[in-house]
């Protein structure tokens, strides 16, 4: 650089260091604010509020019926009938379809008439038992007479025992043929499908004419009068559901309704691989527009104060690994730090067990502070009312 330009260029640098020094003192000196001269922080204010509170904990599940059932043959053949269709009510007992039976009406005849020829030999070796019987009294009254001889007593004491066991076996061919028919007409039976347990046809899986297996699906039945709705339950909040609880739940299909249940039992285990428990919510259901498979959220009520003294969640400030926030009293804009005992916490509000707090509270810029640090309240310069600004933030 050429030398006669390198004297003014030095001069106009001592210039602008020498002006930058007597800024810096001015400002010191004419913006100083607080303690130690740090700037007011602008903040955000609020105040100390009474009020009810929920910790509310919101899990996810799906509506499943109270029972479900399916209906089956248990025999093979060939559907003749069935008259029921999707969404049709069935009471208990009420007969839905009907099997080919002309087979199994057969073998009952044919048991019928076996049980009547076993009858019919009942009665004839019943017959033959008394002759035997009397024919054997008659010889023993001779032979003490001296008439008849011992053989002849043993020839008539040998055929009563004979004629007493046909009878035995006649009787226990009674027996044999009526268990036959009590099972003929126990297959007849099946030929009839019936419902087990009231309820809603809810699938219909086959049609009829066809040709049945034993155990064949027919239909479903599902009992929506009430419903469970079963939802999962993460290892964090396990610990804090109990049967008994009250629920609010909600679906897609109908946004704008509330179903209220309670919590009706709880998976005494966690599964590993997801680390969730099974949360069963009981739901009454009497106009049945909760359906099973319907997406539900269900909020579920842990613990609740009627009133108690809350702060906005956000005006909580951590300092030194504890909690607490940051209030300003009666006279100069100063924030002063105050650790609290937190209870139920929700994302909006926090209740405050202890101390009883005094003043107002700073919500936004608390990060910035520390205990003494000096504050720029906007909304007392432009409106000179705070709490008209914030009566919507919260309850009452």
């Amino acid at each position: 650089m050429n030398r006669k330009y390198l004297l003014p260029f030095a001069a106009i640098v001592v210039l602008l260091i020498i002006w930058r020094i007597i800024a810096t003192f001015s400002s010191g000196e004419g913006g100083r604010a607080g303690r130690g001269g740090r700037p007011p922080v602008a903040v955000e204010i609020d105040r100390v509020r009474y009020g009810p509170i929920e910790d509310i904990r919101r899990l996810t599940g799906s509506v499943i019926p109270q029972y479900q059932y399916i209906i089956s043959p248990k025999i093979s053949g060939r559907l003749i009938e069935l008259r029921v269709r999707i969404g049709d009510r069935v009471r208990t007992g009420e007969a839905i379809g009907r099997i080919d039976d002309a087979e199994y009406r057969q073998a009952v005849i044919e048991a019928e008439a076996n049980l009547k020829i076993a009858q019919s030999s009942l009665i004839e070796a019943g017959i033959q038992f008394e002759l035997a019987r009397d024919e054997k009294d008659r010889v023993e009254t001779l032979l003490e007479k001296g008439i008849s001889s011992p053989s002849e007593l043993d020839a008539a004491v040998s055929n009563y025992s004979a004629q007493e066991s046909r009878l035995d076996l006649a009787k226990a061919q009674v027996e044999q043929r009526e268990a036959s028919l009590e099972a003929a007409r126990i297959r007849l039976g099946y030929t009839r499908l019936t419902a087990s347990k009231s309820g809603l046809i809810g699938q219909r899986f086959v049609d009829e004419g066809a040709l049945l297996a034993p155990n064949a699906a027919v239909v479903s039945v599902v009992g929506i009068d009430s419903v469970i709705v079963r939802a999962s339950v993460t290892e964090r909040d396990y610990g804090f559901i109990e049967p008994g609880q009250q629920a609010n739940v909600t679906v897609d299909a109908f946004p704008d309704r509330h179903f209220s249940g309670d919590v009706a039992r709880i998976a005494p285990l966690l599964e590993e691989t997801s680390r969730v428990a099974q949360v069963e919510v009981e739901i009454e259901n009497d106009d049945r527009i909760l359906k099973p498979g319907m997406f539900a959220r269900v909020d579920i009520r842990i613990a609740a104060r009627d009133s108690t003294q809350i702060v906005p969640t956000q005006a909580l400030a951590r300092r030194s690994g504890d909690t607490g926030v940051f209030l300003i009293t009666a006279g100069e804009p100063v924030a002063a730090y105050s650790t609290v005992e937190v209870g139920i916490s929700t994302p909006d509000w926090t209740e405050i067990l202890a101390p009883r707090l005094e003043g107002r509270i700073i919500t936004l810029g608390q990060h910035l502070l520390e205990d003494g640090s000096p504050v720029l309240i906007p909304s007392e310069s432009s409106t000179g009312d705070v709490s008209s600004t914030t009566q919507k933030r919260g309850p009452q």
